[in-house]
């Protein structure tokens, strides 16, 4: 039975949730899909950290108006066969280092290269927050032509993770933007030398400037704990790391010194400004979010020394004041009722004042202060990895899982990439619509026409386990997260409930009126949902320690569904021409997205960022979730009335690869977009393509001719095939 395809569909979206229409020019709109900022500690997890295992069924002939089940064999199909297209679809993206900015003010202090200037020596001691933190600094001198992205401050993660400390267990970081000297304790001799040094050097390192070069080599040896070498190369340099201005507002937030954090603050300028006193704001800082942060800590930390009535002045007279965020002032309020510090830690979320908390908000408060005065934390690791990302994300053929070594240009051979078939696998006997692999890699299971799921150890691919019992076929198989288990999703309408180790059926679940198309697991391996075909039941969830089941209440058929690892979005495509994209913890739709195709398969990347849609016009799409937007296409493939599965694959997820009509498998580059293998794979067509998540040499392919095909280079496949019929396949005709 055929399914018609048409070119340009569109639907009213449901609700009054957002819709975009990809496939075309214009831009979708783009509602807020979070609030990161909720401070709500009790909204419920119902279903959270989806694994990325995608699973979905045969795609079959059903129409709206007359669902009835697809046909399990298919026969008579005409073949099509198309060049691969345009495989310059696009541009790679990278982040590059930041570019120049229009000049602005140094943070450091800086010597004058006046021969007869007098210095004066520092104590050389750590700053405390005192008084003389906030009296008028000394004249400094301005780099004309020093210059920073703008876009290094506002970077949510700013280059490091939260976790990453910006201070220290003293009043310093010892992996941070300083050190307890500030790189200030030379003496005046040393200091006259380090100048003459200086002025006699170009203020260019091989096109860098050698300021910037200088502060993130400080800044690195600090971090590694060469604290010696650090201030060797500050003295001879003559550059500081901070002035001691940011030394003291530093101290000041790890010390707890909130009065003199506030006042520090106040007198800090824009790099448009003045001078002011040597705190300099990044653009687009908020001086007011920045005091709402320091106040809230004070609240806590009142909070944690059972000082209520403190507390409570601090929320009337100083927070409420700022007018900052009605939201989170409504939740501090309500901790005011916390009759432990247990329970205003676990609501706040909060590891209290002895812990990383006021490091965490030195960190937050950092992304605010330029980083001509305050390097972002680990600058040059961040930029280290920048460059080694990049050279990932150019390579060709990049198989190499390990990280490249900063010694040389990154490159991989063609000849290590899996493009030789090293075994044939025809245990099965009919079409297989699926493969799959387990998550650490040691199993591969497959499914299709036959009654039978079949579970192969991946280092000999010796037939381990034999599931049958299902009627019609099996149009999907889905591992869970700790791959004990396997759920089959059978065209008889059953869920049905496998273990991995010995071939247990432990649960069938209750028969739908149409065929299980897929499933997503919850990251606890304890609870799933399942899609259907039936548009009255086509999500539902269902926890295996209970008898507890709960319907999503849509009305839609799902023909194939995937979660994000970080459980937040699940994904469902219908038999028409529409993504849905829930919210995995509310069940709510949060947006549709409107192809001109019929999409076939779906997933989700490993960070959860990107969404990957086969659509049967022979064209598969990478969309962001956050933007809505189509930010790369893959041609080359042909598609047709029947499902076609495509997934992500190879060391770093690199690649994209998909079956296709015609027996061919193709992989493109990610970034890319480009065409990198056509392999020929199976005849008449091959419906689904899996690259092991733990071996970027090993790939399978599946086709309707009964064969599972595995795939790696020249070098392994040896090994494998000697390794594959030193075991034998490990079955009798009797067993069978």
């Amino acid at each position: 039975m055929s399914v018609f395809v048409h070119d340009i569909q569109y639907s009213t979206a449901a609700g009054n949730r957002g819709e975009a229409v990809l496939d075309s020019s214009g831009e979708p709109s783009h509602p807020n899909l979070h609030d990161t900022t909720s401070s709500d500690p009790d909204t419920p997890h119902l279903l959270s950290n989806f694994s990325n295992t995608t699973a979905s069924a045969h795609s079959s002939a059903v129409s709206p108006a007359n669902a009835t089940a697809p046909q399990p064999h298919r026969q008579n199909r005409n073949q099509t066969q198309t060049g691969i297209a345009n495989i310059d679809s696009s541009a790679a993206r990278f982040e590059g280092l930041p570019g120049q900015v229009p000049a602005r003010i140094l943070g450091r202090r800086q010597r004058s290269p006046a021969p007869d200037r007098r210095f004066e020596p520092s104590t050389g001691r750590s700053y405390t927050p005192d008084r003389h933190l906030i009296a008028e600094p000394r004249a400094k001198r301005r780099r004309g032509n020093v210059a920073m992205g703008g876009s290094d401050i506002l970077d949510p993660h700013n280059g490091a993770p939260l976790g990453i400390s910006n201070g220290s267990s003293e009043v310093f970081s010892g992996v941070t933007n300083g050190n307890k000297t500030a790189m200030n304790g030379s003496s005046a001799r040393d200091k006259n030398t380090s100048v003459i040094r200086r002025n006699e050097q170009s203020s260019k390192y091989f096109g860098h400037d050698r300021e910037e070069v200088t502060r993130l080599l400080i800044q690195a040896l600090s971090d590694m704990g060469y604290r010696t070498a650090a201030d060797n190369v500050s003295q001879e340099s003559g550059y500081e790391l901070e002035s001691p201005t940011v030394a003291g507002f530093r101290s000041a937030v790890l010390t707890g010194s909130w009065p003199v954090a506030e006042e520090l603050l106040a007198g800090a300028s824009l790099e448009t400004e003045g001078p002011g006193n040597g705190l300099v704001l990044a653009p687009g800082a908020d001086p007011n979010a920045m005091r709402f942060w320091l106040r809230q800590q004070k609240f806590l930390e009142l909070l944690e020394q059972k000082d209520t009535s403190k507390a409570l002045i601090v929320l009337r007279s100083e927070l409420t004041p700022l007018s900052h965020d009605t939201g989170k002032l409504h939740f501090l309020s309500g901790l005011l009722m916390c009759r432990s510090v247990e329970d205003l830690m676990a609501k706040a979320e909060w590891d209290g004042a002895n812990g990383q908390s006021r490091k965490l908000l030195l960190s937050g408060l950092s992304k605010c202060i330029s980083p001509s005065v305050m390097l972002p934390e680990n600058r040059l690791a961040v930029l280290l990895e920048q460059v080694k990302q990049s050279q990932i994300d150019t390579c060709l053929y990049h198989t190499e899982a390990l990280s490249p070594s900063l010694y040389s240009d990154h490159f991989c051979d063609r000849r290590n990439f899996p493009t030789e078939v090293a075994l044939e696998l025809s245990d099965m006997g009919d079409e297989i619509w699926q493969v799959q692999f387990s998550h650490d890699g040691t199993k591969m299971a497959a499914c299709g026409g036959s009654p039978e799921v079949m579970i192969w150890d991946t280092r000999t691919f010796k037939v381990l386990e034999s599931l049958d019992g299902h009627d019609g076929g099996v149009g999907n198989i889905v591992f869970s997260p700790d791959d004990s288990l396997i759920l089959c999703c059978s065209r008889d309408g059953h869920a049905r409930l496998w273990t991995t180790s010995d071939g247990t059926l432990i649960r069938k679940f209750p028969k739908f009126e149409e065929p299980v198309s897929g499933c997503v697991w919850a990251q606890d391996s304890r609870s799933l949902v399942v899609g259907t075909l039936d548009p009255n039941y086509s999500l539902r969830t269902l926890n295996l320690d209970t008898s507890e089941q709960y319907e999503w209440g849509v009305k839609h058929r799902v023909q194939d569904l995937c979660g994000s690892p970080d459980g937040r979005w699940l994904v469902a495509v219908d038999n028409q021409q529409t993504i849905h994209v829930y919210n995995a913890v509310t069940r709510e739709l949060e947006f549709d997205m409107e192809l001109k195709a019929r999409p076939t398969s779906v997933n989700i990347s490993q960070d959860s960022r990107h969404l990957l849609v086969n659509k049967c016009d022979g064209e598969a799409q990478l969309i962001d979730l956050l933007t809505r937007n189509s930010v790369q296409k893959f041609f080359g493939h042909t598609g047709g009335d029947y499902l076609i599965r495509c997934s992500f694959g190879g060391a770093n997820e690199s690649f994209v690869l998909s079956g296709s009509e015609d027996g061919n498998i193709v992989i493109w580059h990610k970034n890319t977009g480009a065409a990198v293998e056509r392999l020929h794979g199976h005849h008449p067509r091959c419906n689904a393509v899996a690259w092991n998540p733990t071996d970027s040499y090993m790939l399978a392919s599946a086709g309707d001719d009964g064969r599972i095909k595995i795939w790696s280079n020249k070098t392994i496949s040896g090994e494998l095939r000697a390794r594959h019929n030193q075991a034998g396949n490990g079955w009798t005709a009797e067993d069978r």
